[in-house]
């Protein structure tokens, strides 16, 4: 098995990426997916930020009120981090059941925002970083998913930065390129990725 990190910065294209790859042939652990999963209602997780924020982050329905959950959080480093405790380890523990599921052969693409700010790297083969000019992410964000500026700047001002991120890569995928070359792209690290998995599982030689 080969364990690929995936990330990248808001608006980088990560998910087209992730979806690409799994074109491919990767298996794909997609962390969002995941810590959304463990916070349904009737769950640990659910119940446990409840404990630490109150009933004010439900929605009426019982569910988890995502708005007003990260209205208290994303300025305060403190609750920040007491909601990281509680959610980071729930998404490991899953992510490790997903991975011991699949075939010994697979290349597994874990899909992490935020691997580059927790420090992930070591976790895995290889990391690929995908990159994109800020003034594409800020694009990406006002244009296709509706944030104002002042929103998109500021969700980009609260990651690492561009040259963080590219200090991990071990493959950067360049994304400020039409749709057809990053296909091009993707197949050409796909190959790259087959090749290492193949080389992985080759007995040393005596």
């Amino acid at each position: 098995m080969l364990k690929v990190g995936l990330t990248g910065g808001i608006g980088a294209g990560k998910s087209e990426v992730s979806r690409l790859l799994v074109e491919c042939g990767a298996v794909l652990i997609d962390a969002d997916r995941i810590a959304r999963e463990v916070v349904e209602p009737g769950t640990p997780g659910l119940a446990a930020i409840v404990d630490a924020f109150g009933t004010d982050v439900l929605a009426p329905d019982g569910s988890l009120d995502r708005p007003a959950l990260g209205s208290l959080v994303f300025a305060d480093p403190d609750r920040l981090a007491v909601l990281n405790s509680i959610v980071h380890p729930l998404v490991g523990a899953r992510s490790r059941e997903l991975e011991a599921a699949v075939a010994e052969d697979a290349v597994v693409v874990h899909d992490v925002p935020l691997l580059t700010e927790n420090g992930l790297a070591p976790l895995y083969d290889l990391v690929i970083v995908v990159d994109a000019s800020p003034e594409t992410q800020l694009d990406r964000l006002v244009r296709r998913r509706g944030m104002t500026e002042e929103d998109a700047r500021a969700r980009m001002a609260a990651q690492v930065t561009r040259e963080q991120r590219r200090e991990i890569a071990d493959i950067v995928i360049d994304n400020d390129v039409p749709l057809e070359a990053l296909e091009r792209r993707v197949k050409e690290v796909w190959a790259d990725l087959v090749r290492r998995a193949r080389a992985s599982r080759r007995p040393p030689q005596e």
